[in-house]
């Protein structure tokens, strides 16, 4: 198996530099971090990857069975790392990719050494005590208009998740992108999303963690930053001047400077 092609893995910054790995959400690819590269490259040897059904990912790689729990996208960061031989690396996930980097933390805990998770959420649906933003319905409904007329949802939602309506350029581009994932695979990626809960992963995580939430976020409301802050040990939650569900696009100025003063604690 090929991982560097699987996954389309690309690197750039300092290749002495600590390993900063940045993986993007649901119906995103690498390309989304465009604007925290070069805030990372000095210092860091930065590594992007596709997850399998994104980007320029080797898309006969999917299969159904794996990619319907996140343990099959965690394995995948898990074999990323392994490729490349990162060791202490960074995990940077964005929304349901920082989840992602609990579980590939709790399996090669050699591998991944620091998280950042930035606008994540553990479960998306409300529970007794736990406010994840939306009832059962709601996500019901969401999937199953995904699954009726994904192009279309993308277009609907695309607006919403990204938040920022007066600069309606940012949910075009993630229309875009949405709409450029395989759209079977983008189903299958969406439940495995939507329907996922790993509040209890959080008690395992032993690394420094940073939280990055924003002030409104339609996906992941401050209830859910200061959930996932109070179930991590150690740590530290900081709430970025933006709005929306994609802050290194709509606020990237904010976000790098709490990422790099983050990094920078960890010498």
């Amino acid at each position: 198996m090929d991982v560097r092609r699987r996954n389309n893995i690309t690197e750039t910054g300092n290749p002495h530099g600590r390993p900063v790995v940045l993986a993007h959400g649901f119906g995103c690819d690498q390309n989304m971090w465009r604007l925290t590269v070069p805030a990372l490259a000095e210092d860091h040897r930065v590594v992007l990857f596709d997850y399998v059904g994104s980007g320029r990912s080797d898309l006969s790689a999917f299969t159904e069975d794996r990619y319907s729990s996140l343990h099959g996208y965690a394995q995948d960061v898990v074999e990323v790392c392994e490729a490349l031989d990162l060791r202490d690396a960074v995990f940077v996930g964005h929304s349901v990719s920082a989840m992602t980097g609990v579980l590939a933390a709790d399996l090669a805990p050699e591998r991944i050494g620091a998280l950042v998770m930035v606008a994540p959420s553990p479960r998306y649906i409300d529970d007794e005590g736990y406010r994840g933003g939306f009832s059962a319905e709601d996500i019901d409904e969401l999937l199953e208009s995904l699954e009726a007329n994904y192009l279309g949802w993308s277009a609907a939602m695309a607006p919403v998740i990204m938040g920022n309506a007066e600069r309606p350029e940012l949910g075009e581009e993630l229309k875009n992108s949405f709409c450029a994932t395989d759209p079977d695979m983008a189903r299958v990626f969406a439940r495995t999303t939507f329907l996922s809960d790993c509040r209890q992963d959080l008690k395992s995580v032993r690394v420094p963690t940073l939280v990055l939430e924003c002030t409104q976020d339609a996906i992941a409301p401050r209830e859910v930053g200061a959930f996932v802050h109070q179930a991590v040990p150690g740590s530290v939650l900081v709430t970025l001047d933006a709005t929306g569900h994609c802050p290194h696009l709509s606020a990237p100025e904010a976000t790098n400077r709490a990422i790099t003063a983050f990094l920078a604690g960890l010498r």
